[in-house]
């Protein structure tokens, strides 16, 4: 029996952890470090848009150089970095021991919470890396044609470019859906919101989202048509693909809507870290 309690003891103090008020700062915390990124790349769009050869870099890279040049910018770096972290952590914990919510611990929950944990950890440590002048491994665009390009010379290569891409392209719509249907609600506390809050969050959480899902979802298309025509240099990153909006018939505008989607995004991320079920 002893050995037994032996044995359940680490496992016990673990989920007591995943269930601590510290995690559910780390993860309040993690939320706001989502907030911040995404404000930032949203508004370098927006100069973009219009001021396309000042050669700003509309991705982490970018927002990351943003906030290096503020004062205490070293240290609001590694903020950063840390509370990023602390979202790779608590999305790990949901992945060990199920997310709050009554499906919370089905298999493809605790999937998704692991590879988010996985992505986050690796957002974590590039802007940690970049906080201790590493650079944290370039910009977004030429780590896609990098990745690509080593992906292309295995074997096989072509199709593991194409059904990566097509998942990214999945993720895109799925990422799209979600938010159009609100799927978000059940992940806030709502009845902790006053009507006005509640509808910007709304607002917010969908024209964020979708924004999102477009991204996400074109990037996933440079891919896949890196992957056809068997050529790295068709991949892109963020900020190429940001830019491409601006080729088409709509010009700058459709960048525009892009970039203010993404700043409504940061707001939605900001509001989660306040009202977000952990």
């Amino acid at each position: 029996m002893t050995g037994q309690s032996t044995t359940w003891l680490p496992r016990t103090t673990a989920r007591r952890a995943a269930n601590s008020s510290a995690m559910d700062r780390a993860a309040r915390a993690g939320f706001a470090a989502r907030g911040v990124l995404y404000l930032l790349i949203g508004v370098i769009a927006l100069r973009v848009a219009f001021h396309p050869g000042d050669g700003e870099q509309a991705d982490r890279s970018g927002a990351l150089a943003e906030i290096a040049e503020k004062p205490f910018g070293s240290v609001l770096l590694w903020a950063l970095g840390i509370a990023t972290a602390g979202m790779a952590l608590w999305r790990l914990s949901e992945a060990v021991f199920g997310a709050s919510g009554p499906d919370g611990h089905k298999t493809h929950k605790r999937l998704f919470s692991a590879c988010r944990a996985v992505f986050y950890g690796f957002v974590a440590y590039s802007v940690m890396a970049f906080a201790a002048g590493a650079g944290g491994g370039g910009s977004s665009d030429r780590q896609s044609k990098d990745i690509t390009a080593r992906a292309l010379e295995m074997p096989g290569g072509r199709w593991l470019v194409g059904a990566a891409a097509i998942g990214v392209v999945v993720a895109g719509g799925w990422i799209l859906v979600r938010a159009v249907r609100r799927k978000f609600h059940k992940h806030l506390k709502t009845g902790e919101m006053s009507r006005r809050v509640r509808q910007a969050v709304d607002v917010l959480g969908v024209f964020g989202g979708v924004a999102r899902g477009v991204l996400f979802g074109a990037v996933g298309v440079f891919a896949l048509v890196a992957a056809v025509r068997f050529d790295p240099d068709e991949a892109k990153g963020v900020d190429d693909t940001l830019r491409a909006f601006t080729q088409t018939s709509a010009g700058p505008w459709l960048l525009v809507v892009i970039a203010v989607g993404l700043v409504a995004f940061a707001g939605f991320s900001f509001a989660s870290a306040r009202y977000r079920r952990t």
